[in-house]
């Protein structure tokens, strides 16, 4: 269901079933240990959010560096239909920051917060409540000077006395706040108390009216989705969420399992979105893609089991009648029931259709590189399925902007070590070729890469998947790696193992290398 036209701005009194998608996948999300992506990352995974008919974009957070302040200003110039958000501490220059960041949006908005409860108060803050009352008024007065529209939040609201809550939201929404967040900041509520503490505040505050209330739960407990719903049930319109639930800790509530339990549920939950949810399916494979994190094949809705069945009992059901087993089509998030068969005799129309299928839209350089790929893969493997192709797909999307890139790979392996590894690496156009050893092919392996990219991190994580059944299966691998409390994670696709290990240490360096970069502008700047 989507929203009548003029129920599209969020900083409006809103329909009564109307719920506000505010994504903060570019923000919070982020901030999940190793999930950075780059400039061109979050502006591509940006125009996707806004074609998919997300309301606000929490685009990121512009004091934290320049690259932020850069990528929040550059959306917000590009996006044609979402409000975009700067996310501030309650602080005059990360204010001032935010505010100069969105003033090309087309709606603009400066998202402000502070802490609440008395944990936070206490050790972090070190504030009394009469001091942070003033902060606030002080804060989001500034904050309406720049934009109309003002979102604040109480960090740590559910740990928060209610009658000490109900006087910030109350000098918020005089100073001028036209969102009010109440978030779960570390995941603590159940759902009767979340939605509980809505229905107060809500109450309590003369003014509340004249604000839309906002929930934004974290996964600590695994209870943000269903958080989040009650809030809606206590009366708020906003939900921040952000896609295949990334964030912090945990994670922050699934901008899909939201829109879909909505949608499906509509007896229970009579609300409304403006989501395509048919793109959902895509959004989340290009998060994926984009920040290296592979979503669990039992995610709920955009998971590769989501809609597969192997029990006995459940495929003899879904042939009598498909809603035995299945509450929501494959089709309605954006899943296709049926399959091109793809091999080596496949030419390019038909692998540019398959990659249409499956919700891929290439360049014209970065489609020659996977079909070529795609094409090296078929003459190795005897059945190529639609996996391969998404991860093949994935793979080139997120290494086509790399400055160092796997050029060739030989291993000498075996029961009599040590083993060795001859790598080829393509490092700002230039070749070079190393010899190593170590104990074992990938060792030996990530001491070759070290040897020409020399470094410090730590290898915090070395995973590896098969993407398909058979022993022909393409190994999808996912390496982390730490530096000076940095984490950045690389993934890399091969029907060789030792290749796709290869492929994710390099990648990510690649990011490390980004990481770098911004640190470096952010101490040159002050």
């Amino acid at each position: 269901m989507t929203a009548k036209p003029d129920e599209g701005a969020p900083h409006a009194k809103p329909n009564t079933d109307r719920v506000f998608i505010f994504d903060t996948t570019l923000r919070d999300g982020e901030q999940c240990p190793g999930a950075t992506m780059t400039f061109e990352e979050k502006l591509e995974v940006a125009a996707y959010l806004d074609e998919m008919g997300v309301d606000i974009i929490e685009a990121g957070f512009p004091i934290a560096s320049d690259g932020d302040f850069e990528a929040v200003s550059e959306i917000a110039k590009r996006t044609k239909k979402a409000t975009i958000a700067g996310l501030a501490r309650a602080i005059d220059k990360d204010i001032d920051r935010a505010g100069e960041a969105v003033r090309h949006a087309r709606r603009g908005r400066i998202h402000t917060f502070v802490s609440t409860s008395p944990i936070h108060l206490a050790h972090q803050m070190k504030k009394t409540e009469a001091e942070v009352l003033d902060i606030i008024a002080a804060t989001v007065t500034r904050a309406r000077n720049l934009v109309e529209d003002v979102e604040w939040s109480a960090m740590d609201a559910t740990r928060t006395p209610i009658d000490y809550l109900v006087q910030c939201v109350d000098a918020a929404i005089k100073a001028g706040a036209t969102t009010i967040n109440l978030p779960d900041t570390v995941g603590y509520a159940t759902p009767d108390e979340y939605r509980d503490m809505f229905r107060q505040v809500r109450e309590r505050v003369a003014n509340s009216d004249k604000a839309i209330f906002s929930v934004h739960c974290h996964n600590d407990l695994g209870m943000a989705v269903a958080n989040s719903l009650a809030g809606v049930a206590g009366g708020a319109r906003q939900v921040e969420c952000t896609l295949n639930g990334i964030g912090e800790r945990a994670g922050n509530a699934a901008l899909e399992e939201v829109v879909m339990a909505i949608k499906t549920r509509g007896d229970a939950l009579p609300y409304m979105t403006g989501i395509d949810s048919t793109m959902l399916t895509r959004a989340s494979k290009l998060v994926s893609a984009v920040t290296n994190f592979p979503v669990q094949y039992n995610t709920a809705i955009v998971g590769r089991n989501a809609f597969a069945h192997e029990s006995g009992i459940h495929q003899d059901g879904m042939l009598k009648h498909q809603q035995t087993y299945e509450i929501m089509t494959p089709e309605s998030v954006g899943v296709g029931k049926t399959s091109l068969v793809m091999g080596k005799h496949s030419g390019r129309n038909a692998f540019r259709s398959k990659l249409k299928e499956l919700g891929y839209e290439l360049g014209d350089n970065a489609f020659e590189d996977a079909f070529n790929r795609f094409k090296a893969l078929a003459d190795r493997k005897k059945h190529i399925y639609d996996e391969d192709i998404e991860a093949l797909a994935d793979d080139n999307v997120a290494h086509l902007n790399d400055r160092m890139k796997v050029v060739a790979l030989q291993i000498v392996a075996g029961t009599n070590g040590p083993q060795s590894a001859t790598l080829t690496l393509d490092i700002d156009g230039n070749q070079q070729t190393v010899h190593a050893t170590g104990n074992g092919p990938v060792d030996a392996t990530f001491n070759a890469i070290k040897m020409l990219v020399p470094h410090e991190a730590k290898l915090a994580l070395y995973q590896v998947h098969a993407v398909t059944e058979g022993t022909d299966a393409q190994a999808e691998v996912s390496v982390r790696l730490e530096e000076e409390g940095r984490m950045v994670t690389g993934r890399g696709a091969d029907t060789d193992t030792l290749v796709s290990s290869a492929r994710a240490y390099v990648a990510a360096l690649n990011k490390l290398m980004v990481r770098r970069q911004k640190t470096a502008m952010a101490h040159d700047a002050v």
